[in-house]
């Protein structure tokens, strides 16, 4: 998935990785494949290789091959990658999440899907369509509005109870706890792309009457009390991040005029307030939570940095220690294919990375935290690169030292 922090600017980023078994004992356990595939990022010179998208319960899960967190039995195979990363001289994080209205879809290698395109997982192939929920229920809050028509790719939510609610704010808690008994470096909670915790920010997805809907304290406090809970199961040193879509892009569509919308203002609104609550770092990405979003997002490649600059503007104006990771400084499948190769282009990319979190000469920097995920994917080494184009002498796998870059 990703990261690199401010004081290590030549390290950084990551991956997901989505292979577990989808029924049986081993469900929601991470194997051999995540040691292989994270620990590859960490061998490669990333300093903090993210677990990504972990299931705090079943129902939770992205698709029923995802990772999870919800048992005890699955602390063995988050502390191997754990511990792989950090034998590499990284740190490891996780990222836990409940997928609300988006979960029982099947993995791509299962559904056959086109790319972009989801497909339902039904019980035969270990998912749980009647266990979908969400902040409200019935066929016209499938994801994707087309119910249960065939050429539909998302199950009906059912909506949670109150009762239920408090019991996914305790999961969150309990898989905290355990990241830690596994040997995790940084816990994120994720709260962005349509997921359920933005399902519940969002005027357009709820309209709940009670506690947890309507006002923006209402809305907000599904979040809240996650954070209050995972922060009280994680040591107090503990790095605690959040991931948001800062905006849904839905101020321009008919329902975001008539309900409202999830947008930067609220965003802003929030990021004011996560320092009191134990949140480190703010991590901005934008969109997921409908599909009539009104962005083109691969068609301007900078746009989430300027948002999470200008958050950063409006909370360091308070005196706001909250720090800002950025995403999206690599975008597309066809940019990023010039990075890996046109030298001059990986100069440029590693130069604008630098200054995107340069403090030099008086001047406030765009963002304190780099994120970066697919590049990685498509080349481990990428980090090792920018270092060398940046002419930032780092330490490289003893391994690997015949076939290190020459010096510039």
């Amino acid at each position: 998935m990703y990261v690199s922090a401010t004081a290590q600017p030549h390290r950084g980023p990551l991956t997901r990785a989505d292979s577990t078994a989808p029924t049986g004992p081993a469900t929601g356990a991470l194997t051999d494949y995540h040691v292989a595939t994270l620990g590859h990022y960490a061998l490669k010179g990333a300093a903090l290789v993210f677990i990504e998208a972990t299931g705090v319960t079943a129902n939770g899960r992205i698709s029923p091959n995802c990772p999870g967190l919800w048992a005890d039995a699955q602390v063995p195979g988050v502390r191997r990658v754990a511990a792989f990363a950090r034998s590499q001289g990284a740190l490891a994080g996780i990222q836990l999440a409940h997928a609300g209205r988006k979960a029982s879809t099947t993995a791509p290698w299962v559904g056959g899907r086109a790319r972009g395109a989801s497909t339902r997982a039904t019980a035969e192939v270990g998912g749980w369509p009647s266990e979908v929920v969400g902040p409200m229920g019935g066929e016209a809050w499938c994801w994707d509005l087309k119910g249960l028509a065939p050429e539909g790719g998302f199950w009906p939510p059912r909506q949670l109870s109150v009762a239920e609610i408090a019991e996914t704010v305790e999961a969150f808690g309990q898989a905290a706890r355990r990241a830690v008994e596994a040997g995790i470096d940084v816990v994120e909670i994720h709260a962005a792309h349509g997921y359920l915790i933005h399902q519940f920010l969002s005027p357009i997805t709820n309209r709940r009457t009670d506690q947890y809907g309507g006002s923006f304290e209402n809305r907000t406090r599904l979040l809240r009390e996650v954070i209050q809970e995972v922060r009280r199961n994680i040591p107090e040193t503990m790095p605690l991040f959040l991931r948001m879509s800062s905006t849904e892009w839905m101020e321009e569509t008919d329902l975001g005029k008539q309900f409202g919308s999830w947008d930067v203002e609220s965003t802003i609104k929030v990021a004011k307030q996560l320092p009191s609550l134990g949140v480190d770092l703010l991590d901005v990405s934008s969109g997921g939570n409908h599909p009539d979003q009104r962005i083109q997002m691969f068609n301007s490649k900078d746009y989430q940095v300027k948002i999470a600059n200008r958050i950063r503007q409006e909370v360091r104006a308070e005196g706001s220690k909250l720090f800002i990771g950025a995403v999206g400084l690599i975008t597309e499948a066809e940019q990023a294919a010039n990075i890996v190769q046109d030298d001059n282009t990986i100069a440029q990319e590693a130069e604008t990375a630098a200054a995107m979190t340069d403090a030099k000469g008086g001047k406030q920097p765009m963002a304190d935290v780099i994120l970066v995920a697919r590049q990685f994917m498509r080349e481990p080494e990428w980090v090792l690169r920018v270092a060398w184009k940046l002419g930032v002498d780092i330490a490289w796998p003893s391994q690997f030292l015949r076939v290190r870059f020459p010096k510039l």
